[in-house]
């Protein structure tokens, strides 16, 4: 009887971790099959303000100040906007001293979303056409901002940069990079190529600058503002936009404690919606709303390290249980590899890709960690730090 039972329990993991496998999989090889949509130059240049919330970002903030001031875009027809939380005296005189305008924010729960509520009330009496979120650490490639406004004049009122690493020096941030590109690629990529809004990923991201006011109303305490933005469009079922070929360059974790730390905040972010969303979203699917169904899905998913992990389980669990499931998770461990792997750009198969994978059972020690950090990660705000001294851009 409890030999029943316990069979009866794997093959019920069994059928979750292969639900979510064939999502993966169908959605990698989408970004593989579909087209890459390409925007008609603009016959005019739309106003762009460009808000950069920072939070103690005084190592990379004048780097990247810098770098927004040299996009080949009208410089009339752009502005580049600091919302400076507790940076240093001398940072703030160095940014003022920059053609910026720099907005000075303080709370007792720091979160980007309070600090972008209120860089929009105090810029109301100048509006613009639209807005562009970008970390404080995030470099724009040449010819960004005339891409996003290719895509604007397309008519999209919300896109998403396709965000790339600037720095891949050690194997972890490399490790980093490569989860990064295969979310670009199943959740960015393949969800455009079978008629679903892009995922928004918190930076490089921009919005019709009155859609934006709407959405951000009544934001919260949220940590994960930029999930919170997509429900709300998505609920509205306005297209999301995918600049594939448009990079912004973002520091990867180059450490394990700092992914840890960074990890519980975004499973935090996970378990908030899945709580908040997961009536509606069947609401919402009964409407016709896939895609708001889909996105509150995306929060039964298991990160992709921990599937990994879990199935490797099944396979040893099962092989001692039963043959059939046995061979059903070693099926499914094979396509969740091919749907990882196709993710990954062909030209990072070296050796340094080898060395990265080396870090695979440090990623899974914090990961596991970071399962025991939600609940602080849901009080209280935990801050990803930049421009360590160890990490060099490339």
């Amino acid at each position: 009887m409890a030999y029943n039972i316990f069979l009866i329990i794997i093959a019920i993991l069994t059928c979750y971790a292969a639900i979510q496998v064939l999502y993966l999989l169908i959605f990698s090889l989408a970004g593989h099959i579909g087209s890459r949509e390409k925007f008609a130059e603009a016959d005019s240049f739309h106003k762009i303000r460009i808000f950069i919330p920072g939070y103690k970002e005084d190592k990379v903030i004048i780097e990247t100040a810098h770098n927004a001031l040299l996009q080949d875009y009208p410089k009339e027809k752009y502005e580049v906007v600091v919302i400076a939380d507790q940076f240093s005296d001398s940072t703030l005189t160095t940014l003022r001293s920059l053609p910026i305008k720099v907005i000075e924010v303080y709370f007792e729960k720091s979160t980007k979303g309070k600090a972008l509520h209120n860089a929009l009330e105090l810029t109301q009496d100048a509006p613009v056409d639209l807005v562009l979120i970008l970390d404080a650490d995030n470099h724009m490639e040449p010819g960004f901002l005339k891409e996003l406004n290719n895509a604007y004049s397309a008519g999209y009122k919300v896109i998403q940069g396709h965000r790339i690493a600037k720095n891949i020096n050690t194997p972890f941030a490399l490790l980093d990079a490569c989860t990064e590109e295969i979310n670009n690629h199943i959740f960015r990529r393949g969800h455009v190529a079978l008629g679903l809004p892009s995922a928004l990923i918190g930076s490089g991201m921009a919005f019709d600058w009155k859609l934006f006011n709407e959405i951000m109303q009544n934001i919260g305490d949220t940590s994960g503002e930029d999930k919170e933005l997509e429900f709300r469009i998505v609920r509205r079922r306005i297209p999301i936009a995918f600049l594939d070929d448009s990079h912004v360059l973002d520091e990867k974790v180059a450490q394990s404690d700092v992914f840890s730390k960074q990890r519980s905040r975004w499973l935090a972010t996970q378990v908030e919606f899945f709580q908040k969303y997961f009536l509606e979203s069947w609401v919402q699917l009964f409407k016709g709303n896939v895609a708001f169904f889909n996105k509150v899905f995306q929060t039964y998913l298991l990160p992709r390290v921990l599937l990994v992990v879990a199935v490797l389980a099944l396979i040893f669990i099962s092989f001692f249980v039963s043959k059939n499931l046995f061979f059903v998770n070693l099926v499914l461990c094979v396509l969740l590899m091919l749907s990882l792997l196709i993710g990954i750009p062909r030209n990072w198969y070296t050796r340094n890709l080898l060395q990265a994978f080396l870090e695979i059972p440090g990623a899974i020690l914090g990961i596991l960690k970071s399962l025991t950090q939600i609940g602080k990660a849901r009080k209280q705000f935990i801050h990803t730090p930049h421009g360590d001294a160890n990490q060099n851009h490339s």
